[in-house]
């Protein structure tokens, strides 16, 4: 099931960030991020954009939501997208069944540019992209590093 993110799921949506955030680079955060600090940052994107959730058995196995891609007032029809599952969980549809329901989503906001950044190497999550529509445009290279190792990023896009 997919729904709207709400305050009480943020210990639940942490614990999967968390993962990702000690484990891989894919997020370039480097410390554990608080159930508080979470829910913080879901109120924060829920005043615009959506957040979902999809829910298995009554637990969170996976998260998408938008935010704001730049904060100057021209970029406002453009917006970044995330998408994290639980580990092992990918290449089982459910990243793109929440893409797909994200996308709706922001199409009837009238949003116009979608944009997907992927920090390297990430085959699941370019295959993701790939498959709702998106389009690579950029590669920088060497962006980001952490654990002691330089990191690439490539830019994604999809106009509505």
């Amino acid at each position: 099931m997919i729904r709207t993110a709400t305050l009480s799921d943020a210990a639940q949506i942490a614990g999967i960030y968390n993962y990702y955030i000690l484990n891989t680079t894919v997020t370039f955060e480097e410390e554990p991020v608080s159930a508080e600090t979470m829910k913080g940052r879901i109120a924060e994107v829920l005043e615009k954009y959506p957040w979902l959730v999809y829910e298995k058995e009554g637990k969170i196995v996976g998260y998408a939501y938008a935010s704001a891609w730049k904060s100057r007032c021209a970029y406002k029809y453009s917006v970044e997208t995330t998408v994290y599952l639980q580990q092992g969980l990918s290449g089982h549809g459910i990243g793109s069944e929440l893409y797909t329901e994200l996308l709706i989503g922001l199409k009837k906001l009238n949003l116009h540019g979608i944009i997907g950044g992927i920090a390297l190497p990430n085959d699941a999550c370019i295959a993701l992209h790939k498959k709702s529509g998106f389009e690579k445009v950029a590669h920088f290279r060497e962006v980001g590093f952490k654990f002691n190792t330089w990191i690439d990023v490539t830019y994604w896009e999809k106009i509505l």
